[in-house]
């Protein structure tokens, strides 16, 4: 699969991910400039890449206005729990995987998918 860290991700996230295989890349590592929200998203739709943040404006970009998107996975656990985030992750990989091109959010008691419209 094929993903995007948004800002707001840890980094360490982007190495366990390529770790288990996946084409990563990162706002803060791989491209030169701070981009808006907009704009990642975007970015992320444009390299048919699922966009992982921490930022809840992503959900108003997506429901709110209607962009489009490939995908995106909201992290609403605490900040500087990496390890918590890691194991999210990767179960939300092995369970998730056919809802992954939605809006998904991964919380401290469970996963939550919520349907978006076309994809872009």
């Amino acid at each position: 699969m094929k993903f995007l860290l948004d800002e707001s991700s840890e980094h360490r996230l982007a190495a366990f991910l390529r770790e288990q295989g996946h084409d990563v890349k990162s706002i803060a590592h791989d491209y030169p400039k701070a981009l808006s929200d907009t704009e990642v998203l975007e970015l992320a739709g444009r390299e048919a890449r699922i966009l992982i943040t921490n930022d809840k404006d992503f959900g108003e970009l997506v429901f709110k206005r209607g962009l489009r998107h490939h995908g995106v996975i909201l992290l609403r656990l605490p900040y500087g729990d990496t390890a918590h985030k890691l194991e999210a992750i990767r179960g939300v990989l092995l369970s998730h995987a056919d809802d992954l091109g939605d809006f998904v959010v991964l919380e401290s008691r469970g996963v939550r998918v919520r349907r978006t419209p076309k994809k872009a």
